[in-house]
């Protein structure tokens, strides 16, 4: 009996011993597995879901073109010009219940345009304000209180960033030094169609022609330039007043970057403040009104730079690294909202547009 005993007792304690072996071996594999998924990259994750909403398509309607004059949207525009990917720019309002935003230019609402109030939105669509014109032309915008989610314009500060210019890093291979343009024929030029006599330019222009001479374009003087002819003329220039018709925050129009920086002249600017210009040109790239005590002051300056060739041509030192970028294309605009969609709030809503605007 007792050897019957020990036997019994030695199977229990052998199966015992082997279930335990069992679920310790099913457990390093539970565990080996668990590992394995968590290492696997093309295991789902927030880093993976975050890269896959981050590439999804995102579609951008244009409720109306901007004054009226549409682009050719066929084919990915976005991608075909521009290399921004995952963008999908349209224009036909059909489509409003899948956008993901909705783009309406200030211009045409000031104009009669009705915001589509009456349609049911989307919970995550997001519409945006676009516009280019300084505050003082945008007119009254109390009327869009609590509306708009984004902001599109020349501002540095707005959600899209749309400048009218910039300046890009020459590539490598190309920072060749390019030939100051030395062949003036005039001191000072300005090219103006939009004269307003209580305009701030107006009246520095007026101070400014007591002191030196300045040879004035455009419809204001019945000498208006073709296109065609715009640069060469002002090439023809020592100093070119980039001179903007208001005096705005961060509002620095083609003026500087198209006529005074592609026509060869050095700007002599006004504007929007000092620090607004430095924040995007290079320092020793133009001359600002506010930095002298008078007018007086600032066109005695002008007269002895343009005698002094060596400190003249050093206004034009930054074309050694930098280039103008124009941005005339409303379709490359809208597409710069496709990279940035994802990091902007999602629950921004502009309660007081009039007093962000101003």
């Amino acid at each position: 009996m007792g050897s019957d005993n020990t036997k019994k007792i030695l199977t229990n304690s052998m199966k015992k011993c082997l279930l335990l072996l069992l679920l310790c071996v099913l457990s390093l594999y539970l565990l080996y597995g668990w590992l394995q998924k968590i290492q696997d990259p093309t295991a789902i994750n927030p880093a993976t879901l975050g890269n896959w909403s981050s590439s999804r398509r995102v579609t951008i309607l244009l409720w109306h073109w901007p004054f009226g004059r549409p682009f050719s949207l066929e084919g990915d525009v976005c991608w075909d010009l521009y290399r921004i990917p995952h963008c999908r720019l349209v224009d036909q309002r059909s489509l409003f219940p899948s956008a993901d935003v909705v783009v309406f230019h200030n211009r045409e609402l000031l104009e009669g345009e009705k915001l589509p109030l009456h349609l049911s939105r989307p919970q995550n669509q997001r519409w945006a304000w676009m516009s280019l014109e300084a505050p003082v032309y945008n007119g009254h915008l109390q009327q869009f209180a609590n509306i708009f989610n984004m902001t599109i314009t020349y501002r540095r500060d707005a959600d899209i960033s749309i400048p009218y210019g910039e300046l890009l890093p020459k590539e490598a291979e190309s920072h060749l030094e390019e030939d100051v343009p030395l062949n003036k024929s005039f001191l000072v030029c300005w090219v103006v169609s939009n004269y307003r006599r209580q305009h701030k330019r107006s009246q520095v222009y007026k101070e400014l022609t007591a002191t030196v001479p300045v040879k004035v374009y455009g419809r204001w003087t019945m000498t208006p330039l073709p296109s065609s002819a715009l640069l060469p003329t002002i090439s023809s220039c020592y100093f070119y007043l980039a001179f903007e018709n208001s005096v705005s925050k961060d509002y620095i129009t083609e003026k500087l970057w198209r006529n005074a920086y592609q026509g060869g002249a050095v700007p002599v600017v006004l504007g929007p403040s000092l620090g607004d210009y430095k924040a995007v040109a290079p320092p020793n790239s133009f001359i600002h009104v506010d930095e002298f005590a008078s007018v007086k002051d600032l066109g005695k300056y002008l007269q002895q730079l343009a005698q002094d060739k060596e400190r003249y041509s050093e206004y034009f030192t930054w074309k050694h690294q930098w280039k103008v970028r124009l941005y005339t294309d409303w379709r490359e605009r809208l597409c710069k909202i496709c990279p940035q969609y994802n990091s902007l709030s999602q629950h921004r809503v502009y309660s007081d547009l009039e007093a962000w605007v101003h």
